[in-house]
């Protein structure tokens, strides 16, 4: 093959359907060309790669052995361009693709069934692929590629990530009922100097975030137990194991018979929950769609 030969598509489109009808004339026709143009198209693609296609004898069109090779790869090649075609349809129309999401526990369990049942209602074809983690590992999956879009606290890394708000909380402080702050209307953050925390692990974004307030009004969290779960942290707080801070929507779901949730002041520890994706990399058209779904839904 010659130096510089631009062999596309059409060029096999306009081979096999030469062999298929054996006429360049029912070809032209078939591929609504003109019967010039596919001859022309035939002659210049010879001049470049030095080889005769096509043999006319009378009103018979044969292949020579370097059409044979031609038409030998054209029927897979045609094939996989006809699927790659409804590939891309399908993607454009969204009736295919999938998204990998990255959800904190307590928004996955609070804040997303129904939004993913209302996306799943209109965009059936998506496959939505859950990681459910701590704030800090889903930021890394973010920014790493792993997951195309992420649930996260604010404050975020601007220059990495765009986003939007989801939702705005704050923290309140969680203690068994029969416990001495339990009658307060509210609690400054000193006042738990002495008590035992119950945190969620180090993945998540509201261990370091407790520690370092904590830190900020001089005393040091003393840690007695962490975990991954919210209903978990509730019950150990409940069975007079220490006192937690859980954002107030979650707190709504937790036992009233067994433990108190008490505003926290002095200062309040804010809980903004953020959707992010990255700002540089491709996002697929079905990960832009649920983009957009969830911000019609959640910005106001």
């Amino acid at each position: 093959m010659g130096r510089g030969v631009i062999l596309d598509i059409r060029h096999l489109q306009y081979v096999h359907e030469i062999v298929r009808l054996n006429s360049f004339t029912k070809a032209a026709q078939a591929l609504h060309i003109t019967q010039p143009t596919i001859s022309k198209a035939i002659k210049n693609l010879e001049a470049e790669l030095n080889v005769e296609l096509f043999t006319r004898d009378g009103k018979q069109v044969k292949l020579t052995d370097a059409g044979q090779a031609i038409s030998h790869y054209a029927v897979p090649i045609l094939h996989l361009f006809d699927q790659l075609q409804g590939e891309l349809k399908d993607l454009t129309y969204l009736n295919k693709g999938s998204i990998r999401i990255g959800l904190p526990p307590m928004a996955g369990a609070n804040f997303f069934p129904s939004v993913i049942k209302k996306f799943q209602e209109q965009y059936e074809g998506i496959t939505i692929k859950m990681i459910e983690d701590g704030a800090n590992k889903i930021q890394e999956f973010v920014e790493d590629g792993s997951i195309d879009v992420g649930v996260v606290l604010s404050p975020i890394q601007e220059e990495l990530f765009d986003s939007f708000l989801l939702v705005k909380d704050e923290l309140k402080v969680i203690v068994p009922l029969t416990h001495k702050l339990a009658s307060q209307q509210q609690i400054e953050l000193i006042e738990l100097k002495n008590e035992r925390f119950i945190l969620f692990n180090s993945d998540f974004t509201l261990h370091d975030r407790i520690i370092t307030a904590c830190r900020s009004v001089g005393f040091e969290a003393q840690i007695v137990y962490e975990s991954s779960q919210w209903d978990f942290i509730g019950e150990m707080v409940g069975a007079e194991l220490g006192i937690a801070m859980l954002p107030d929507t979650i707190c709504q779901l937790l036992n009233p018979e067994k433990v108190k949730a008490i505003p926290l002041f002095n200062p309040s520890i804010p809980w903004q929950l953020m959707m992010v994706w990255r700002k540089e990399g491709y996002l697929s058209l079905a990960a832009r769609e649920w983009i957009r779904f969830t911000k019609d839904i959640f910005v106001e």
